[in-house]
Formats: structure tokens, C-alpha cells, sequence
């Protein structure tokens, strides 16, 4: 029995892993590898008689330059969304963190609200507020901002205004961590110091929650740069993203090859722009 704890203690630490590391291999390792098993076939096979490995890096050259423009277009958007959501959220996060009062836990729970809603719902929703015959449409007419033949709804603006919508509580949460940590003691010390608010936030606000600027706009943009539902129900032809060629691909080309090959260039540019945001940010140890 002792010899028995005394190796329960030696190898508890891998006990302890032994399930997550399971897990991990079963759903992500083993797809992994026949993702990259398929974007090397021959696309000469089909699911039904299945595709021969035969190492063909040529699908790589093949989807990219067939799709590089839904590549650019995917990491446009979702930049684009990423900034709209890290002025939005830190706004909102910055009033939750030091100015809601007895209201903080309120407006968390307005915040993840949308989370107990279906994202195809919401994004539908998006798609009946920019109708053509929508308020929001008539109301811009009315004032002008529109043209009289004008539309918001398969446009870009609907795509990125869908985007950031869907994706600003994925902001919001880790920015109010990080500011929620801030002591209001080193604010006021600032103050003392004859700082005035905008030197604060740059000094002593900005710094310290980087930590969650890092973590929200990494949050945000991954997600954003690989979705297809709003590209599919907010735009037209001209403003799909790679994920909507990769779905199409999959499922009505069945083409897999190119389109393994497809999600494997979006995985790689994304890493590798992750890794130098990161470093750049100064915040490595988030990895």
C-alpha cells in the first residue's frame, strides 16, 4: 500500500494531466493530423471512395491562388471588426470596472445576455434591423446620411457591423478583468502627481490593462477572421470570406483537399500574426 502511494505521489502530476491530455489528442491532435492528411491527397478521390495521400503540396499553391482575395478580404473584416470592438468594449469595460457602482453586476449580466441566444439568431437579427425597409434604412434616408436608393443590409458594413456585434462580449469580459484589477489607489496617485486624466489613462490605465487588450482582441479576431454566418446572411457574393469558401468547398465542391489545404493556410497566417502581435505587445507570457 505504501509503495503504492509512493508512486500515486511521484506520478500524480501526469495523473492529474493524463485526462485533459487525453482529450486534447482525441479532438484536437487526431483532426489536426487528418486535416493535414487530406490537404496533401489527391483531390482525384472523392468522400465516398475516399482521397490517396500522395503529399501534394501543390493544393496549397492551388488555394491560394484561387481564394487569396477571400484570405485578405477575412483578415480585413475582422480587423476592422477587432478595433470597433476593442473602442466599444474598452469604453463599456472602463465604466463597468469604475463607474457602475452597485449596477457592475447588472450590466456583466447584459453584457454575456447575448451568449443565451443562438448566434445564427442574432445574426438573423442583424439582417431584419439593415433591411432595405427597416427603421434603421428610413431613419438615414430621412436625415440624408443615406441616398434614396441606398442599403446597409449585403454590404460590407452589414458584414463588419455583424461581426463586431457578435464578437464585442469576447472583448468586453477579459478588458473588465484586467481593469477591475487596477487599484484605484495608483489613479489617485497619479492625480497627486499633477497628472491629469488623459496622462492617467496613458500612464497608468492603458499599461495595466494590456493584459486584456491582448487577451480580448486575440479572442476576437480568431473567431472573426474564420466566420461564415455573417458573411452568408449580412453580405453577397463579393463580400464572403475565406470561411464561406472553405464551408462551400466542404460541403457543395466536396473538394477536401483545397479545402483542408485552405484551412490550414488560415491557420497558419493566423498564428503566425498571433505570435507576432504577442511579442510586439510585450505580453509573451499569455502564451
Amino acid at each position: 500500500m505504501e509503495a503504492f502511494q509512493r508512486l500515486l505521489g511521484r506520478n500524480s502530476a501526469y495523473i492529474l494531466i493524463g485526462p485533459a491530455a487525453l482529450w486534447l489528442g482525441i479532438f484536437f491532435l487526431l483532426p489536426m493530423v487528418s486535416l493535414l492528411t487530406t490537404s496533401l491527397s489527391d483531390p482525384a478521390g472523392s468522400p465516398i471512395s475516399g482521397y490517396q495521400l500522395t503529399f501534394r503540396f501543390a493544393n496549397y499553391a492551388e488555394a491560394m491562388g484561387d481564394y487569396w482575395t477571400y484570405l485578405v478580404r477575412s483578415l480585413v473584416y475582422a480587423g476592422i471588426a477587432t478595433v470597433l470592438c476593442l473602442i466599444l468594449g474598452y469604453i463599456l469595460a472602463y465604466a463597468i470596472a469604475f463607474k457602475a457602482g452597485r449596477f457592475k453586476t447588472i450590466m456583466l449580466v447584459l453584457v454575456v445576455a447575448p451568449f443565451f441566444t443562438s448566434f445564427l439568431v442574432r445574426t438573423l437579427s442583424w439582417k431584419l434591423i439593415l433591411a432595405d425597409n427597416g427603421w434603421v434604412v428610413e431613419t438615414l434616408k430621412a436625415i440624408h446620411l443615406l441616398p434614396e436608393d441606398g442599403r446597409l443590409l449585403a454590404t460590407p458594413f452589414a458584414v463588419i457591423a455583424g461581426l463586431t456585434y457578435n464578437f464585442l462580449p469576447f472583448m468586453i469580459l477579459p478588458l473588465y478583468t484586467s481593469l477591475e484589477k487596477i487599484d484605484p489607489r495608483l489613479l489617485q496617485a497619479s492625480s497627486d502627481l499633477y497628472a491629469n486624466p488623459i496622462q492617467t489613462f496613458l500612464k497608468v490605465t492603458w499599461p495595466l490593462s494590456l493584459p486584456g487588450v491582448v487577451g480580448g482582441t486575440l479572442l476576437t479576431f480568431i473567431p472573426a477572421s474564420g466566420d461564415y454566418i455573417n458573411a452568408s446572411f449580412l453580405g453577397n457574393t463579393n463580400t464572403q470570406m475565406v470561411g464561406n469558401r472553405i464551408q462551400a468547398l466542404f460541403t457543395t465542391a466536396s473538394d477536401y483537399p483545397h479545402a483542408a489545404a485552405l484551412s490550414v493556410i488560415l491557420m497558419v497566417l493566423i498564428v503566425a500574426m498571433v505570435l507576432f502581435y504577442v511579442r510586439r505587445a510585450g505580453t509573451e507570457d499569455l502564451l
